[in-house]
C-alpha cells in the first residue's frame, strides 16, 4: 500500500511539474498563459507590462472560461475557435497541451494533441518586442487515415474581462469607406465579417479596438486593438455570455468554406495581430503603424512620391498628346510621378469603357502610337517617372481572353456566369495554376519590356457573385474563397521576387483592400474612389486606426467632386491630401495659373514635411466623429522635434464657438516655432513665427481663427490650417 502511494505521489508531482508559464514580453507588454500537460493552455494574462515579481505573484482569473484555442464537442454551448467532423463521422474534439513548448527566435509554438484522435494544432505566438505587437495563430495537422472536415477555423480566441468594455469597427461601402463606429459591448453576440472573395474592406474593416475603461479616449485609456492579417473573407466575433468575459474570435470566414484537410496535410491559419496600450486608442494606432512599416508593408521605410493619377482627369479618354500634356503639368508643379490609369488596353476589343477588353493586355495603338515606349520618353523627357494601371485578376466576357480561356473564370458549376461591372466583368479563377501563371505573366511581361515602368496601380472592381470553381474537383468547390487567395497571394510572391523595387499600390473599386494580408506585397492602397474633401477626412480618420499615413493614397481632386459633387476651396483639398501620401487626381489643364502655382507650393511643402508625415507617430486630437465642428491630428518625428499639426473645420456656421485644440506627443521641455503651411491669408496667423514649449502646447493649444482670411475672390466657408512645428 504504501509502495503504491509512494509512485502515485511521484506520478502527480511529475504531471504538476509538467505545469509552465508561457510568458511573451514586448516592450512595453505582457501575456502570460498557462499551460499544463493534457488540459487546455489557458490565458492568465494580456496587458501592461509586468515586473518579475508580480509575474510570480500573478492571480489567475475567476469567472469565465480562459482556454487559449477552445474547441467543439466537449462543451457544445461554448463557442469554439475550431470544430471539425472527423473521418469516421466524429463532429467532437478534445484537444489538450502535449507538454511540448518550442521557442524559436520571436516565435513560441504551444503543441496541442486531441486525446482520441491522431489530430495535431500548434497554436503559435510571434512577439515584435520594439512594436508591442504579439502575431498569434493555429496550425491544425491532420494524422487520420483519410480527410478531416474543417468547419471553424478561427486564428485566435482571447478572453476579455467585462466592464464598461467599448469597440471600436470600421463599416461603409464604395465610396464611404472605413467610417468609424463606437459603441459598448454588451451580453449577445457581435459579429463583422466579410463574404466578398476578392477585396475585404468594403462593407467592414478586419480590425477592432476594445477600450477596456469606457469610451475610447485617444491618448488615454487601456486599449486591446488586433487585425486579422489575411486577404480574403474574414469574421470576427465577440460573444458576451453570463460569464464575467467577452470572448473574441477571429478567423477566415467559415460560411461555404468547409476545408477538406487530407491526410498529412497541415492547415496554416492566418495571424491575427495584437497590440496594448495604456496610452488609449492612437497608441494602438502607433504600434500598428510601426509594425506595419518595420514588417508588413513594402518598402515601409522608403519615401513615396507625390504623383498624378490621370484617372478623375480624363477616364479612358487616354491619347499620347494628353498624357504628355498631363506629365509636363505635374513636373512642372513639382510631382515626381505620373500614372496613365484604364484605358489603354485593348486590339480586338479597345478599351473605351468599361465593358471589354480586361485580359487583353496589349496596347490600343489608336490611342498611343508610340506605346509604352513612347510614354516612357516623355515621362523622361519631364524628368519624372512612369506608372500604369492594369486589373490582373479580371476579365470581360467581351475580350480575346475569354474567347481562348472560358475555363479560367470563377462560375458555378451548370450555371451561366454572373456578370459585373459594365454588365460584362468576370473574376478570373486564382485558385488556377494556369490563372496564377497568367497573372504573374501580365506584371512580368510589362516589366520586361518597359523595366523603366516605376509603378503599377493593380485594381480589383468585381467581387465573387457565383460560387464555383471550374478547376477545383467538384467535392473539393468549398475550398474557392480560401484557395482563391492562396493563388494571389502565391502570385503576389513570385512577383515580389522577381521585381523587389517596383512600387504597387493596391485599389480595389477604392478602398476594398485595405488589409495586413495584402500590404506585405503592395506598398500603399486607394483609400476611396471618393476624393471629396470633406468624406476623406471621416474616411483618413478610420483608416489612420490600424494604417500609417504612408500606406494611405490621399489625392487633390477637382470641384464639384466628381462622386458628391460638393464644392471645397483648393487649399482645403490641399490640407487634408497632404496628411497622407500625397497625389493628385485632376486634369491640371483646367485648372487657373493661380490654382497651379498653391499646389506648386503645397508640392515643395510637402516634400520638406514628408518624412515626417509619412513615418512618424500619429496622435489624433479632435475627431470628426464627435460633431465638435472640427477635426484635428498630429504626427510628431521619433526626436520630438518636427511635427506636424493638422486642423480642419467639417462645418461651417455663423457665431460658431469651436473648442481649443491641446497637442500630443511633443517633448514638453522642448522649444518649438510655429509656421504654417499652405497659407493663403492676406496677413499671418498672430501665432506665425512664434516660439511656444511643447509643455505649453499640450497643455493648453493654441488660438486658432475660425476662418480664413485670404483676398475677397479666395474667400469660402472651407477653413483649415496645418502647423510646421520646429524644435529650436
Amino acid at each position: 500500500m504504501k509502495k503504491f502511494l509512494f509512485f502515485a505521489l511521484l506520478l502527480a508531482s511529475a504531471q504538476m511539474a509538467k505545469a509552465e508559464s508561457v510568458v511573451l514580453q514586448t516592450k512595453n507588454t505582457t501575456m502570460v498563459l498557462n499551460v499544463e500537460g493534457d488540459k487546455q493552455p489557458q490565458y492568465v494574462y494580456y496587458g501592461a507590462k509586468l515586473s518579475d515579481y508580480d509575474l510570480q505573484n500573478l492571480q489567475r482569473p475567476h469567472g469565465g472560461r480562459m482556454d487559449a484555442y477552445p474547441v467543439y464537442g466537449m462543451n457544445c454551448p461554448a463557442e469554439a475557435a475550431l470544430a471539425m467532423t472527423h473521418a469516421d463521422g466524429n463532429l467532437s474534439s478534445d484537444m489538450v497541451a502535449t507538454g511540448s513548448i518550442k521557442k524559436d527566435g520571436q516565435t513560441t509554438r504551444i503543441s496541442m494533441k486531441d486525446r482520441v484522435y491522431p489530430v495535431t494544432l500548434d497554436l503559435c505566438f510571434k512577439v515584435y518586442q520594439d512594436e508591442d505587437m504579439i502575431e498569434t495563430w493555429a496550425e491544425i495537422t491532420n494524422s487520420e487515415a483519410k480527410p478531416v472536415t474543417l468547419t471553424q477555423f478561427a486564428s485566435c480566441s482571447l478572453p476579455i474581462r467585462r466592464g464598461n468594455v467599448w469597440l471600436s469597427s470600421f463599416y461603409g461601402s464604395w465610396g464611404n469607406e472605413a467610417i468609424l463606429c463606437e459603441e459598448p459591448l454588451t451580453p449577445g453576440e457581435k459579429i463583422i465579417k466579410n463574404k466578398d472573395g476578392v477585396r475585404n474592406a468594403h462593407t467592414a474593416h478586419g480590425e477592432v479596438m476594445f477600450s477596456l475603461d469606457g469610451k475610447g479616449q485617444e491618448n488615454a485609456g487601456d486599449v486591446i486593438g488586433a487585425a486579422i492579417v489575411y486577404s480574403g473573407n474574414y469574421q470576427l466575433k465577440v460573444e458576451t455570455d453570463d460569464t464575467d468575459f467577452h470572448y473574441f474570435f477571429a478567423g477566415i470566414n467559415p460560411d461555404n468554406s468547409a476545408y477538406h484537410l487530407k491526410k498529412g496535410e497541415t492547415f496554416v491559419t492566418p495571424a491575427v495581430a495584437l497590440s496594448f496600450s495604456k496610452q488609449g486608442l492612437s497608441g494602438v494606432s502607433r504600434n500598428f503603424h510601426k509594425w506595419g512599416r518595420n514588417y508588413k508593408l513594402a518598402h515601409g521605410n522608403k519615401e513615396r512620391k507625390i504623383l498624378l493619377n490621370s484617372w478623375e482627369g480624363v477616364y479612358f479618354d487616354i491619347n499620347q498628346k494628353g498624357m504628355d500634356q498631363m506629365m509636363g503639368d505635374i513636373a512642372s508643379m513639382g510631382g515626381e510621378l505620373f500614372v496613365m490609369d484604364d484605358g489603354w488596353f485593348g486590339v480586338k476589343y479597345p478599351r473605351k469603357t468599361d465593358n471589354c477588353a480586361l485580359g487583353d493586355w496589349e496596347v490600343d495603338k489608336n490611342k498611343l502610337p508610340e506605346g509604352i515606349e513612347g510614354l516612357l520618353r516623355d515621362a523622361k523627357k519631364h524628368g519624372i517617372k512612369f506608372g500604369i494601371w492594369i486589373e490582373p485578376e479580371m476579365t470581360n466576357s467581351v475580350s480575346e481572353l475569354y474567347e481562348q480561356h472560358p475555363d479560367w473564370i470563377v462560375k458555378a458549376p451548370k450555371r451561366e456566369p454572373v456578370l459585373g461591372r459594365g454588365g460584362t466583368q468576370l473574376v478570373l479563377d486564382m485558385s488556377n495554376p494556369k490563372v496564377q501563371d497568367f497573372v504573374f505573366s501580365i506584371v512580368d511581361n510589362l516589366m520586361t519590356k518597359y523595366p523603366e515602368i516605376d509603378y503599377i496601380k493593380w485594381d480589383a472592381n468585381m467581387s465573387i457573385m457565383n460560387h464555383g470553381s471550374q478547376y477545383l474537383t467538384m467535392n473539393d468547390q468549398s475550398h474557392l474563397y480560401i484557395e482563391y487567395h492562396r493563388g494571389f497571394q502565391k502570385t503576389c510572391e513570385r512577383i515580389r521576387a522577381k521585381y523587389p523595387d517596383l512600387t504597387i499600390q493596391a485599389c480595389a473599386s477604392g478602398g476594398g483592400r485595405a488589409n495586413w494580408g495584402v500590404l506585405p506585397y503592395f506598398d500603399e492602397f486607394w483609400v476611396s474612389d471618393n476624393t471629396d474633401a470633406l468624406q476623406r477626412i471621416y474616411m483618413q480618420w478610420g483608416t489612420s486606426y490600424f494604417f500609417p499615413a504612408i500606406a494611405q493614397a490621399c489625392h487633390i481632386s477637382a470641384t464639384p467632386n466628381h462622386t458628391v459633387y460638393r464644392t471645397t476651396s483648393l487649399k482645403y483639398r490641399i490640407d487634408v491630401a497632404m496628411s497622407g501620401r500625397l497625389g493628385m487626381e485632376i486634369q491640371p489643364k483646367n485648372m487657373s495659373e493661380a490654382e497651379k502655382e498653391l499646389c506648386r507650393k503645397a508640392i515643395k511643402e510637402y516634400k520638406e514635411i514628408r518624412p515626417i508625415v509619412q513615418f512618424g507617430d500619429i496622435y489624433r486630437l479632435v475627431s470628426p466623429y464627435d460633431k465638435k465642428g472640427l477635426a484635428s491630428m498630429m504626427y510628431v518625428n521619433e526626436q520630438k522635434t518636427k511635427s506636424v499639426f493638422y486642423w480642419w473645420k467639417t462645418e461651417s456656421f455663423q457665431n460658431e464657438h469651436l473648442p481649443k485644440v491641446k497637442m500630443a506627443g511633443l517633448d514638453a521641455n522642448k522649444l518649438y516655432k510655429v509656421h504654417e503651411l499652405n497659407s493663403i491669408d492676406v496677413k499671418p496667423m498672430s501665432i506665425e513665427g512664434k516660439v511656444f514649449s511643447g509643455e505649453y502646447l499640450m497643455n493648453n493649444g493654441l488660438d486658432i481663427p475660425n476662418n480664413l482670411n485670404p483676398e475677397w475672390s479666395l474667400k469660402s466657408d472651407w477653413s483649415s490650417r496645418v502647423l510646421y512645428l520646429e524644435a529650436q
